[in-house]
Formats: structure tokens, C-alpha cells, sequence
């Protein structure tokens, strides 16, 4: 079964009224796998392609991972997750460096907020049977 992708570049430039990034197609396939990521146990209804049928779900997952995509090119990310998360303090000779922030989502998914609360909108949360 080929990847899923919920957005097109059209989908993001209407969804954030901004023109779609450089590399467009690449970053909303791998914002598509961390949407599936984060729903790895949630349950609707799909065709035999593994794409949803029911139109509020095609809505959320498109949104979802537009937002995913906004937000990694807010916070710099490449998809790894690693960007804009770490920060670092040197005093003489002592160094101090740590994680800002924690990632958001199941299994340290850095989901984007705007991504989960349009899953969340949707009924779309792990182990929800719509």
C-alpha cells in the first residue's frame, strides 16, 4: 500500500493562506505519517487505499497535517524533531544544556497543538471507534 497524504500544496496555501513551502509534497508525506503516528489506534472508516471516506475526517486529517507542516516550519524543524528544541548555557567552565519543551504527542510525536485539537475535533483519538 502506497503512503498515505492527507494535503496537497493547494491544501496548504488555502488552509494557511500562506504560499506552500519549498519541498511542499516531501514535507506534507512526512506530516501525513506523524498524523498517522498520532492515531495509530484511533478507528473510522476508510476506502481500500487506507483514506478516509467520511468527509469531517478527510477535513481533520488534511487540517492536521497542514498544521503539522506549519509548525515544523515555525519552529525550523526538518522532521526530525530536533530544531528549535534544544537550548544551551556556558558559564566559564560549566556547560548546561536541555530539552525546552517536551514533545506533545504519543510515543514523543512532536504533534502540533493546532493539529491535535483538529484531530481531537473530529473524535479522532486513539481507541475512539467513530
Amino acid at each position: 500500500m502506497a503512503a498515505r497524504v492527507y494535503a496537497t500544496s493547494a491544501d496548504y496555501t488555502e488552509w494557511s493562506g500562506q504560499a506552500a513551502p519549498t519541498g511542499a509534497e516531501r514535507l506534507l508525506a512526512q506530516a501525513s505519517r506523524d498524523i498517522d503516528d498520532a492515531l495509530l489506534t484511533a478507528r473510522y472508516c476508510t476506502d481500500a487505499d487506507g483514506m478516509p471516506i467520511e468527509s469531517d475526517v478527510i477535513d481533520a486529517l488534511r487540517d492536521a497535517t497542514c498544521a503539522q507542516v506549519e509548525y515544523q516550519q515555525e519552529t525550523g524543524d526538518t522532521g526530525t524533531g530536533a530544531a528549535g528544541r534544544w537550548d544551551s548555557v556556558s558559564l566559564g567552565p560549566v556547560a548546561l544544556s536541555g530539552r525546552k519543551d517536551a514533545p506533545t504527542g504519543p510515543q514523543g510525536l512532536d504533534l502540533a497543538p493546532r493539529a491535535d485539537r483538529a484531530l481531537r475535533r473530529a473524535g479522532l483519538t486513539p481507541g475512539v471507534i467513530r
